[in-house]
């Protein structure tokens, strides 16, 4: 219940008081305080608080009353009532327009209403509402309480907090991950993670609001899609948040309207308790995922002795290990040059990497779950390590068709991060999940090399690549194919000219002058000139099929193997 103008004007001794201005909004306005005010109002009105007034000091004075009455009307005051018949006979007309046009409650008292009088009745109404609403909550923090201690899931909490505000509300991280939707639709929470990665969430302006109440100073509402959302901190014992509660106004409702004292008290209260489980669960994620994560980098390493220590471990893991998986690496490429464009002030590059990753993990997990497959996976850096469960019969398929999923999702979700995919093979035993491993890892780092980032390269396609790696190994290879190619890269360096695309092309095009011309979209006395020099550079023809073989390889060598040694070489 609130005390509301409407109710204070049922008042035997306001039977006389006429409302100027505000009428209509006299059964809507709430007051939580009242007091007596006189010129200068500065920062002694709070918000909600019933003003009383001679209007002193406004004697004859039309300008000196509207700038009082602006003063109140700014302090967000319930309503004004101004005594007349002592230093104010008749409120002007203008004074009148001003509280109608800011939509402000404006009364006039008779001077023989007493103030005291008005201040005894109103304060016991306003105590004993205020004496209830706090008996409720305490109430409500009781219940909290006890969800936490019998170790009630989010969901249910969420759900128990909505009925007490009200509202629909979201939990989240302090990243603007969400932690329990509160039944929101799939569509909202789409939404959100779009405007959590954009930085609309959480909301950061230092604009408090306007009340009493300590905890109440620290929330924060925006507008977001045509609603008003208001953003309460679930803080930690440092004062720093470990994530948010976001209320989602009802259309057309108002922060001020909507944050009852009552309403004020859950959300701390809420607030509390929310904490006290995000620590729990914190405490109990961190530790699972540590050992999930340590079971997989064991796993990659193949340390596993035997292979019932491995089945053990991974059944106290919830994992399956007597079905096939297969392993993959994504490396997300560009993390660092998209903190420095999305970065919000106090980011720093770790928790925004820990962010972004979350966000990708979650949509692996969602990827797997829709496809009906397990995956077990940890973190290397900027790297994702996945096992994912396949159908011996059907690899290939399996593992496009769940990064298509993801890829497709994060394309929506994050568009502008790259990641590289390198896919390993099956295989049987413990041990085939180091080998999966190695084979993965192989096919990423020839990915990157051959095609450059954001590609996917399946250990099954590297065949050629993977001979030519074993070629680069080779000392009195290396040498040959570097003599070959280094007058080439470094030219290249030093002119911007691209001679080994030129050539590669070239070659593609089986020496079709006309055709490598139009693919590179170059003049042909343009190419004509590039090949007299790579043949001037190598002191190989492009005639001679020895020499063009002993080129491609090179070329092909290169790029796979010694690329950065030979890049590395000075000019």
């Amino acid at each position: 219940m609130r005390l509301t103008v409407k109710h204070v004007l049922s008042y035997e001794i306001l039977n006389s008081a006429k409302v100027l201005a505000g009428k209509e909004i006299i059964s809507e306005k709430q007051i939580q305080w009242v007091s007596v005010i006189e010129m200068p109002v500065e920062n002694f009105v709070r918000q909600n608080e019933l003003v009383l007034t001679t209007a002193i000091g406004c004697t004859n004075d039309v300008e000196a009353l509207k700038a009082f009455v602006q003063d109140i009307i700014d302090s967000n005051a319930a309503a004004l009532m101004v005594a007349m018949g002592r230093h104010v006979y008749d409120i002007p007309t203008e004074v009148i327009e001003l509280a109608v046009k800011q939509g402000f409650i404006l009364i006039e008292l008779p001077w023989e209403v007493r103030f005291s009088d008005i201040v005894e009745e109103v304060m016991p109404e306003i105590n004993n509402l205020l004496h209830q609403e706090r008996e409720k909550s305490e109430k409500v923090q009781h219940e909290l309480l006890q969800l936490i201690l019998q170790d009630t899931d989010l969901v249910h909490i969420s759900k128990y907090i909505q009925r007490q505000i009200d509202c629909r509300l979201i939990i989240a991280d302090r990243s603007g991950t969400i932690l329990e939707k509160g039944g929101h639709s799939k569509a909202v929470i789409e939404k959100w993670k779009k405007f959590a990665l954009q930085g609309v969430f959480p909301i950061t302006e230092e604009k408090s609001m306007a009340s009493q109440d300590f905890m109440a100073q620290k929330f924060r509402s925006t507008e977001v899609d045509g609603k008003v959302v208001l953003q309460i901190p679930v803080l930690q014992v440092s004062e720093d948040p470990q994530g948010y509660i976001y209320v989602i106004l009802p259309e057309g409702v108002s922060v001020e309207s909507y944050l009852t004292q009552y309403r004020i008290y859950v959300l701390e209260h809420a607030a509390t308790t929310i904490s006290l489980w995000l620590s729990r669960k914190n405490a109990i994620e961190d530790t699972k995922v540590s050992l999930r994560s340590d079971f997989v980098q064991e796993l990659t390493k193949g340390e596993f002795t035997s292979s019932e220590q491995a089945h053990s471990r991974a059944a106290l893991l919830g994992y399956d290990l007597t079905v096939p998986y297969i392993n993959m690496i994504g490396c997300l490429e560009n993390l660092e040059e998209l903190f420095g464009k999305w970065k919000k002030e106090g980011d720093s590059l770790a928790q925004w990497t820990e962010s972004m990753v979350g966000y990708i993990e979650e949509e692996v997990f969602y990827s797997a779950q829709s496809l009906k497959r397990d995956t077990m996976m940890t973190r290397q850096g900027n790297r994702l390590l996945i096992f994912l469960e396949i159908s011996i019969d059907a690899e290939t398929e399996n593992v496009g068709n769940f990064l298509d999923l993801m890829e497709r999702r994060l394309k929506n979700l994050l568009p502008e991060v790259i990641i590289s995919w390198g896919v390993g093979e099956y295989h049987d035993g413990i041990k085939g999940f180091a080998e999966s491993y190695e084979n993965a890892e192989i096919a990423l780092r020839i990915g990157q090399r051959k095609n450059g980032p954001g590609q996917r390269m399946m250990y099954s396609n590297t065949r050629v690549d993977r001979i030519l790696l074993n070629l680069a190994q080779n000392d009195e290879m290396k040498e040959v194919i570097t003599s070959t190619i280094e007058p080439i890269v470094s030219y290249d360096q030093l002119r911007n000219m691209d001679l080994i695309r030129t050539f590669s092309a070239y070659n593609q095009y089986h020496g079709n002058v006309s055709q490598t011309a139009r693919a590179l979209n170059l003049h042909r006395q343009s190419l004509l000139y590039r090949l007299r020099k790579i043949e001037s550079l190598t002191g190989l023809s492009l005639l001679d099929p020895d020499d063009l073989f002993l080129l491609d390889l090179s070329i092909k060598t290169w790029k796979v193997g010694i690329e950065k040694k030979v890049n590395e070489q000075p000019e």
